[in-house]
């Protein structure tokens, strides 16, 4: 019996529901920035956690978005600490965005993401970060965060 169905069908159409998700977060249809700081966010969140950490949440992902997720990731090395400024700069500049929109786009992503992950998926994974760098994730600057 010959199948006549794509096998990369299932894979693509998830991948591209996830990416409509937070495009619509971010208030866009532009797939390309989408992608771009959708990928950005990956990167910077895999490479703060643990291996395990890392792991863990990759498992949720879909597999074209798993892929990218583990483009360039060097285990050995993680995870790797930085402060929320240099989260800021590193997003910025991976996301080719100013670092004024980081905390909104951030925001957003983290926004669609948490609706595409199990319950707490996300919570888990930001647990082992510090305060400053979850409140960007979510989308609340340090700055802002101060202000009565």
């Amino acid at each position: 019996m010959t199948h006549h169905n794509d096998p990369l069908a299932h894979a693509e159409q998830t991948t591209r529901q996830w990416l409509k998700v937070v495009a619509e977060q971010l208030g866009t249809e532009d797939r390309i920035y989408t992608h771009r700081v959708l990928r950005a966010w990956l990167h910077l969140v895999r490479d703060r956690l643990t291996v395990d950490g890392a792991v863990h949440l990759a498992a949720q992902l879909p597999e074209f978005l798993r892929g990218v997720y583990f483009e360039g990731w060097v285990p050995s090395k993680a995870p790797i600490r930085y402060d929320t400024a240099a989260f800021i700069a590193l997003f910025a500049y991976e996301g080719g965005i100013s670092p004024a929109d980081v905390p909104a786009t951030t925001g957003a992503i983290t926004a669609g993401l948490d609706r595409l992950f199990s319950p707490g998926q996300l919570d888990h994974a930001f647990a082992q970060m510090p305060a400053g760098l979850r409140s960007e994730l979510v989308g609340i600057s340090p700055a802002m965060a101060a202000v009565p």
